[in-house]
C-alpha cells in the first residue's frame, strides 16, 4: 500500500515541475522555498553518474572542501600513537586514541563523523573494516583521512571538507548546506562539488558522465537540476 503525502508534502510537490529540470540558480531558490519543516533543514544532492563502481576504473571517493562550511558541527575523531593522539585532542578532535578507541570502535562506539587515522596504526585500524565500511567511515588515503598531519585534517574536515563516494549504482549522495543558508551560499558550494566530480572523473568512465541531477532538502520534495547547466555556470556572472 502506497504510503500517504502528508499535507506539507502534497502543497511542495505542487510547486516542484517535475517535467522538466531547473537551471541551477532555480533550483536553488526553489530548494529553499521547500524548507518548510520546524528544524533546520540539510541541503542534499544526488547525482547519478554513467559509471559502473564494480570496475575498478570507475569508482569515485574522493573529498570535496565546501566554500561555505556544511552547517553543521562535525566531530572528528582521531587513531594515532604517542604524541599525535595530544596534538589531535589540542587541534580540536572529539576523541583521540590508540588501541584503545579502536577497541572502543569495535564494541560499537559511533560518536563521530570523520575518523582520522595515522598511517603506521591503519593495519590495527584494518580490523574495523566490517563496522566502519558500511557507514562510509573507514579511513582512506585518498579521503584525505590517513595523514601524518592529524591537526590540517581536523581544521579541514571541521571547516567543511567532506568525504564521498559514488554507491554501487554509481550516485553520489552530498550534504551540502543547511535551510538558513544563502540562496547564494548554497549554489557556491554545489557547484564546488560539479567541479569536484569533474577533477575526479574515473579513468574508465566512458560516453556521458552526467546523467542526472536532483537536490532537496531532508523533508522536502527532489528537484531536477539541468546538469549541463551547473557544469557551464560560471558564479560571478551571476
Amino acid at each position: 500500500m502506497a504510503k500517504k503525502e502528508s499535507k506539507r508534502m502534497q502543497a511542495l510537490l505542487e510547486k516542484v515541475d517535475t517535467t522538466r529540470s531547473y537551471q541551477p540558480a532555480e533550483a536553488i531558490a526553489l530548494l529553499k522555498e521547500t524548507a518548510t519543516a520546524k528544524f533546520n533543514e540539510t541541503a542534499e544532492a544526488h547525482i547519478r553518474l554513467g559509471i559502473d563502481p564494480k570496475y575498478t576504473d570507475q569508482q569515485i571517493r574522493t573529498t570535496v572542501a565546501l566554500p561555505k562550511g556544511t552547517g553543521q558541527a562535525v566531530r572528528v575523531a582521531v587513531v594515532a600513537r604517542g604524541e599525535k593522539v595530544n596534538e589531535a585532542s589540542a587541534a580540536g578532535a572529539a576523541i583521540a586514541g590508540s588501541e584503545e578507541l579502536i577497541d572502543d570502535i569495535a564494541k560499537g562506539m559511533m560518536d563521530f563523523d570523520v575518523l582520522v587515522a595515522t598511517p603506521d596504526m591503519m593495519p590495527k585500524v584494518a580490523k574495523l573494516g566490517r563496522v566502519l565500511g558500511p557507514r562510509g567511515l573507514m579511513p582512506s588515503p585518498k579521503g584525505g583521512t590517513v595523514t601524518f598531519d592529524v591537526a590540517q585534517a581536523i581544521e579541514e574536515f571541521k571547516a567543511g571538507k567532506l568525504e564521498f563516494r559514488a554507491d554501487k549504482t554509481g550516485i553520489v549522495h552530498v550534504k551540502f548546506g543547511k535551510a538558513d543558508f544563502s540562496e547564494a551560499d548554497l549554489l557556491e558550494n554545489l557547484k564546488a562539488l560539479q567541479e569536484t566530480i569533474d577533477r575526479n572523473r574515473p579513468s574508465g568512465a566512458k560516453g556521458r558522465f552526467w546523467r542526472t541531477v536532483s537536490v532537496s532538502m531532508t523533508q522536502g520534495p527532489s528537484i531536477s537540476v539541468d546538469p549541463q547547466a551547473l557544469r557551464d555556470l560560471k558564479l560571478g556572472e551571476l
